[in-house]
């Protein structure tokens, strides 16, 4: 775990869920075309410097990754997925704040 965010894709997704034990992964599902996308990006970033250790914070391009936003059937972005030992806890779909989403990182 570190204090960045950082970028799966298809090939590490499930190892990142499985190296990650019982922390929280908030994997963000986004695009580069997506300006709340692209306005959740800073946001993140702070969350990951908040929460340190205690959390893993990813992105995954859904352009990039059609595959994984099938799999977990994306249909809006920015969309958030809180897994818990490898499974889906939580979704939340568009922008929020940095706070909201610690505590809901700390909630699940």
């Amino acid at each position: 775990m570190s204090n960045e965010v950082i970028h799966i894709n298809k090939d590490t997704f499930d190892d990142v869920l499985k190296s990650a034990g019982e922390n929280t992964v908030l994997v963000d599902f986004w695009a580069p075309w997506c300006g709340p996308c692209r306005a959740l990006a800073p946001v993140l970033d702070q969350v990951a410097e908040t929460l340190g250790a205690k959390a893993v914070i990813a992105k995954v391009n859904v352009d990039d990754n059609p595959e994984l936003a099938e799999r977990f059937g994306v249909s809006s972005i920015p969309a958030l997925f809180f897994f818990k030992e490898g499974s889906v806890v939580k979704k939340l779909v568009g922008s929020r704040p940095a706070a909201d989403i610690i505590e809901e990182i700390q909630s699940v």
